[in-house]
Order: structure tokens, then C-alpha cells, then sequence
């Protein structure tokens, strides 16, 4: 199950995810999403949990809580295909 999470400091590590979200259950993968110039975190990134129900409970207990000094966002990621479009470049 794969989760989104914003509202990062830029000071978060993949190591700093992988610890609170561990605690729910078995983290799988961690992609910190980053600039490509300069490597800097972008705030945001995803957590794949191994089982649905450890992904749900860390949405419920982590959404809102203080991580380096924000308060970040927790949800359940949407696949590819249901993003919004209302950023879309048009040439």
C-alpha cells in the first residue's frame, strides 16, 4: 500500500520515514522525492507499506503530526491516473 506524505522539512531523511512509519508496520520502500538540479528535498515524498491495515493506521495516527518542526500530511496515494490536470503545461 502506498502512502503519500507532504508538508516535509527539508531536513527529512529516508531513515527519519522509515523509523516513524515502522512503527506501524513493515515499510517496503521510501521515495523521498527530490529536485534533479540540486537534490534538495522536494517536502514530499511516499512510503509503500507492506500490508493495507499497518498503511491505514499509520494515515490515521501520523496525518497532523509535528516532524521536524511541521506539522505533516498523511494520505493513502491515488494511482497515476487519478491526479487532477490542473497544473498542465499547455504550449
Amino acid at each position: 500500500m502506498n502512502i503519500y506524505v507532504g508538508n516535509l522539512s527539508y531536513n527529512v531523511t529516508d531513515t527519519m520515514l522509515h523509523t516513524i512509519f515502522g512503527e506501524f508496520g513493515k515499510v517496503m520502500n521510501i521515495n523521498l522525492i527530490k529536485d534533479k538540479y540540486t537534490g534538495q528535498s522536494k517536502g514530499f515524498g511516499f512510503v509503500e507499506m507492506e500490508k493495507q491495515s499497518a498503511a491505514e493506521e499509520a494515515v490515521k495516527k501520523l496525518n497532523g503530526r509535528a516532524m521536524d518542526g511541521r506539522n505533516i500530511t498523511v494520505n493513502l496515494a491515488r494511482p497515476r491516473g487519478e491526479r487532477t490536470q490542473s497544473k498542465q503545461r499547455r504550449w
